[in-house]
């Protein structure tokens, strides 16, 4: 599975960063091996320097062999959090689309 990172001006797309949530999506996203190609994480800060609640945004988009891709946001207070809450929400999106195909 090919991972890319992109991230806004307000978010500091680091080696150490992005290492911690590769690792972090590659775990979550193991039992998908060999059906996701490419999976893109687009980071950023809604509110950029400003406080605010829940103003991290992680969506997540995975192209899926021989399907449209697949893409999911989540809003929370940190990016990794804003993450894990992305992973939630596309595996049970993934989940769902490939129990579709397999009823069909």
């Amino acid at each position: 599975m090919n991972i890319q990172f992109n991230t806004d001006s307000h978010i500091s797309g680091n080696n150490e960063l992005t290492q911690r949530l590769r690792e972090n999506l590659i775990n979550s996203l193991s039992k998908y091996e060999g059906k996701i190609t490419t999976l893109e994480v687009h980071l950023s800060d809604e509110n950029a320097h400003k406080p605010g609640q829940k103003d991290k945004r992680c969506m997540l988009e995975a192209r899926v062999a021989n399907i449209k891709p697949i893409a999911v946001t989540s809003f929370d207070n940190s990016i990794d959090q804003a993450v894990n809450a992305a992973i939630i929400k596309l595996t049970s999106a993934i989940d769902s689309t490939l129990g579709r195909m397999s009823t069909h």
